[in-house]
């Protein structure tokens, strides 16, 4: 091997390493269908979507800066849409609306916009929830490739919309109907995403509560139950949650591979 490709493996073996986190707001919210935009500000629902995307933003690792819209038409594309145009995201970061029907050529890369190219998914509230929401059970063949998406750095924001892809990655986990209102943000959920306020969360009634969720820490518990309305984290993947190198754990690594390096150049020069 020569040096210069060996130095360019231990490069990409120490970004493969440390680029592994996965910022993901799954919520049984419908915040898409209660909210608004008044001038240049989002109010309610909407508010609480554009704050869990610049929470989220400020997390992704993969370098990427477009959000993926995915599917939503009518009042959750308009809503989804508004939380992003009037984000701090708007001017560095771009949006794209990808129609259900392009779904397999996005998440399977063919697309000029696809899984590879994003940083954020950002998935609304189903149909019998919101006007133009996206169902979950659509989700439910690509559900392997957002857990790795996630896993290598990228960002998720999903609403109620029966996570039929959620039970896909975690057989165990439930996600039920609960129609209440008024949400409280849990130590998690104040700790992994500053800014967001059990206001921002309480935007009008929820729908879905998670149960039997594995490691995935609990973000919003709903005040009337007590039951977990709102999980995610900021590293890690769906089945992987929390999962992310330990600072010594990358050092060790860079010094094996620097070791390694150097190994080779004494060789080398014993040779010359």
């Amino acid at each position: 091997m020569k040096l210069k490709t060996l130095i360019a493996s231990v490069g990409a073996a120490l970004l493969s390493v440390s680029a592994f986190a996965g910022p993901f707001i799954l919520a049984g919210t419908d915040a898409d269908d209660h909210g608004s935009a008044s001038a240049t500000v989002n109010q309610n629902g909407w508010l609480f979507m554009q704050k869990a995307l610049e929470n989220i933003a400020s997390n992704v690792t993969n370098g990427k800066k477009t959000v993926a819209v995915l599917g939503s038409t009518s009042t959750a594309g308009t809503a989804a849409n508004s939380a992003f145009n009037l984000s701090s995201l708007a001017g560095t970061w771009s949006v794209q609306n990808i129609a259900i029907g392009s779904f397999a050529n996005f998440f399977g890369g063919v697309s000029a916009v696809n899984i590879s190219t994003v940083g954020i998914l950002l998935m609304d509230s189903g149909s019998n929830n919101v006007s133009g929401g996206v169902d979950g059970s659509n989700f439910v063949p690509y559900a392997a490739g957002i857990d790795s998406f996630l896993g290598t750095g990228g960002g998720l924001f999903s609403q109620a919309n029966g996570y039929q892809w959620l039970a896909a990655l975690l057989p165990s986990a439930t996600v039920t109907g609960e129609s209440n209102s008024g949400i409280s943000l849990t130590a998690a959920g104040n700790s992994n995403f500053p800014g967001l306020t059990n206001a921002d969360l309480s935007a009008g009634p929820y729908h879905n509560r998670f149960n039997n969720f594995g490691a995935i820490p609990i973000l919003g518990t709903s005040n009337a139950t007590g039951n977990a309305i709102v999980i995610g984290g900021v590293v890690g993947s769906i089945t992987n949650p929390g999962v992310v190198p330990e600072p010594g754990s990358l050092l060790l690594v860079g010094i094996g591979l620097f070791g390694l390096l150097c190994a080779y150049r004494k060789k080398q020069n014993n040779f010359s």
